[in-house]
């Protein structure tokens, strides 16, 4: 592993970073590496505890694990940096279910997924590195690439997914639903997950966007989501958070009018720092959605509603960005515009969503379910992002061997943006391979990471 990083690392002052990566072809791929695990054997350290009790930073390992074999299709990467994401608490607190049983359906598939059923679960949907090694068959990839990596696995032998692949019935989430996830020192990805790393961002600020941005890009722009047009009020739940804050980057860019809310001072002022001018911080208004665990309180939405048109200037959203799920859903279906859209994903507050359909069916909104994105909305999210046109929002970046508190920051949600990981890359700030680019954007760059 030393000699695979001392080569990446030689290419930082390289005249030609590019052709100073290729030589990582020539070297050894080794026998193992250290990852970020939960393990079977421990699916149940937590039985008994309340959600918020439950301690990621007891349930992931740092620990060495065997360099799986490649496949064809599949490409081997040195992971510089990546991040985490809701899906990591869900895997770190075993909740809903314990990931160990979609690892052992995927390695029913076939003789080579059954390499992804093993007694440990190296997690992790995102990343930042170089191409060591391709499978057979690869023709577009190859080692010294530097790349950013999309969080879809799918098989694409379903005819339904050719159409969209998020249909496709052997679709996954990788690094959740499957093994040798982004964080890690090594990961196995399929190479139509690869997308080319924006070449003025450092290894954390390129792993940050992967999910959220792809996600959100489908969620409220694609016609697969909410499909957002200019001049749409947009409300956007969480919208400093991980996911939240490029749904605001997209609305503003795209014309549409993000009305932001958030839970603090300090996340409503990234909000503005973002260029977004309507926000509502629910913690200082007071906002409580429900009476008791079992009871919503209508007279919430109804005042939701009426701040939220005393800031449009009479206007209902005609677009709810919905992830937060069980604690807000019944307040975004009231809250929603006549004939408006209801777009949900994650459900990170619960799953089992209660509305009063009323003010569905009488007023014809609707409700679509988004679930990440396939992989021309990812690339397209990804381009958005090499373009300057919208940034990273890395909060804060943390050391391999401290995922699990960067876990248990976001469980908490002590956290604003996207929380990165350094896995093979030693220190922040490396990887940048266009500083004139940089010095176009750096502007923006430091003021989406608050700095």
């Amino acid at each position: 592993m030393d000699r695979i990083l001392e080569a990446i690392m030689s290419a930082e002052n390289a005249a030609d970073p590019a052709r100073a990566l290729a030589g990582v072809a020539g070297l050894d791929v080794p026998e193992s590496y250290l990852g970020v695990a939960v393990r079977a054997d421990e699916v149940s350290m937590f039985d008994g505890q309340a959600t918020r009790d439950k301690d990621p930073r007891k349930s992931l390992h740092v620990q060495e694990v065997p360099t799986p074999e490649l496949g064809p299709g599949e490409a081997l990467i040195a992971v510089m940096a990546s991040a985490i994401n809701y899906n990591t608490v869900w895997t770190s607190i075993f909740e809903p279910m314990s990931t160990f049983g979609f690892l052992q359906r995927y390695g029913k598939l076939s003789t080579l997924t059954r390499r992804h059923d093993l007694p440990y679960h190296v997690v992790g949907s995102d990343a930042a590195g170089v191409v060591l090694r391709v499978g057979a068959g690869v023709t577009k990839w190859q080692p010294g690439d530097q790349v950013v990596a999309h969080c879809l696995s799918v098989e694409l032998e379903d005819a339904a997914g050719h159409d969209d692949t998020m249909l496709d019935p052997q679709q996954r989430i990788w690094g959740f639903e499957t093994n040798f996830g982004g964080l890690a020192q090594l990961a196995i990805v399929k190479t139509n997950q690869l997308m080319p790393k924006p070449a003025h961002l450092t290894w954390e600020e390129a792993a940050a966007p992967g999910l959220v941005n792809s996600t959100a890009y489908r969620q409220l722009v694609s016609r697969h989501g909410a499909d957002m047009k200019q001049g749409d009020v947009v409300l956007i739940w969480g919208a400093s958070g991980g996911l939240g804050s490029y749904a605001t980057q997209m609305a503003l860019n795209g014309g549409a009018i993000p009305v932001c809310v958030v839970s603090s001072p300090e996340k409503a002022d990234l909000c503005k720092r973002m260029g977004a001018e309507l926000v509502i911080d629910r913690t200082a208004e007071a906002y409580r959605f429900w009476k008791d665990d079992n009871t919503q309180d209508p007279a919430e939405w109804k005042r939701l509603g009426a701040r939220i048109r005393e800031l449009t200037g009479g206007e209902d959203p005609d677009i709810v960005f919905e992830h937060p799920g069980r604690e807000t859903f019944g307040a975004s279906v009231f809250v929603a515009k006549r004939g408006g859209t209801i777009v949900t994903c994650a459900s990170t507050s619960g799953f089992e969503h209660q509305y009063d359909n009323r003010y569905l069916w009488m007023h014809l909104k609707r409700i679509v379910g988004s679930h990440f994105a396939n992989y021309h909305e990812a690339w397209q999210a990804n381009r958005l992002i090499d373009l300057g046109l919208v940034h990273p929002t890395l909060s804060k970046t943390f050391p391999m061997e401290q995922t699990g508190q960067a876990t248990y920051e976001v469980h908490r949600n002590a956290h604003q943006g996207k929380v990165g990981v350094l896995c093979l890359a030693p220190e922040e700030g490396l990887g940048v391979r266009d500083p004139e680019k940089r010095a176009r954007h750096s502007e923006a760059i430091n003021r989406f990471r608050g700095v």
